[in-house]
């Protein structure tokens, strides 16, 4: 199942982003650290552990006194918040009937009990074993959130799409197609087991299913993936990484280019900023003196020939 909420958004409380769970006033049935497991909830019968039946996500006891219990995410990007998906998959006697979400900026790893926190999402009414989309903006970046439960019970996983809010000054170098530098996953005509933001993620990809990979295609064309730069610039080298697909890489691939305000409908138009080039299995293909010359861009449009799995695309360059 997917929700809309998350198109053309990443998971700002990605533990690979550097988010994590620093605080939680009761997790004593499961531990706080579950509720942004990247991995999707699971339930195990008759698994028990030293407090009772094992689950997937953070829990607290059955609360006997007045008040509710919360926890708090910080996370590894300062970001733009665009909207949550609050998931209770598998909790049926044990999920919290409400649910609201706060935000702070700030510097502290653990914000001090004085913190001025601010709403976000108003106390919203949760169901047992569903998931939630929660459309909520954040107008400034936010480094916290704090997930507040009524009054108890146990959330699987929460996920909290938007963007990075990073800024950069002309003529720097970075990497414009990383995720924790602001880009972001637009579109794509198929993500049968991979989705297109997975290539944008840090570090190496750890197995098959952390990267984009596309059906078998049994028609004419190819498969491609559109993705928003996290600033506008001039790109000088590009990595096209398809680690571990083996028996499943692209023959070939190349790749387009535009600019700030162009047409999404008008991509296949785009001039080309890497001709067809010739990929690998399991091989990083590093392309510099291949990459044609051309104006700032804002948007890739990568194109795989005629389909498979890519495990991580970069984008070095000068910010224009």
């Amino acid at each position: 199942m997917d929700l809309d909420i998350a198109r053309g958004w990443i998971d700002l409380a990605d533990p690979r982003l550097g988010s994590e769970v620093v605080f939680a006033n009761d997790d004593f049935f499961a531990d706080k650290s579950r509720l942004i497991d990247r991995a999707e909830p699971v339930f195990i019968p008759g698994k028990y552990d030293d407090h009772g039946k094992w689950m997937d996500g953070w829990e607290s006891r059955r609360r006997r006194v007045p008040g509710n219990d919360w926890c708090v995410i910080r996370l590894g990007r300062p970001g733009l918040v665009r909207g949550f998906e609050i998931d209770t998959r598998f909790f049926t006697g044990n999920y919290p009937p409400a649910a609201s979400i706060d935000w702070l900026l700030s510097d502290d790893k653990v914000p001090p009990e004085n913190a001025p926190w601010q709403p976000l999402v108003p106390k919203t009414a949760l169901k047992g074993d569903s998931r939630l989309a929660v459309v909520a903006r954040s107008e400034t970046p936010v480094t916290h959130l704090r997930l507040n439960i009524f009054p108890d019970g146990g959330v699987a996983r929460l996920r909290v799409y938007g963007q990075v809010a990073a800024k950069f000054t002309p003529g720097e170098k970075i990497d414009l197609a990383a995720m924790e530098n602001g880009a972001l996953p637009v579109a794509c005509n198929d993500e049968h087991y991979g989705k297109v933001a997975y290539m944008l993620q840090p570090g190496k990809s750890r197995d098959m299913g952390d990267g984009w990979e596309t059906r078998r295609r049994r028609e004419p064309g190819h498969d491609w993936a559109i993705i928003a730069l996290a600033a506008a610039g001039v790109i000088e080298k590009l990595l096209v990484d398809t680690n571990h697909f083996k028996g499943n890489y692209p023959d070939r691939c190349f790749i387009q280019g535009a600019p700030e305000g162009a047409a999404m409908t008008d991509a296949e138009k785009w001039p080309v900023i890497l001709p067809e080039q010739k990929l690998q299995a399991d091989s990083e293909h590093v392309f510099e003196k291949q990459i044609a010359a051309h104006g700032p861009v804002k948007y890739l449009r990568l194109n795989i020939l005629p389909d498979g799995g890519i495990a991580r695309l970069r984008a070095f360059g000068r910010v224009v």
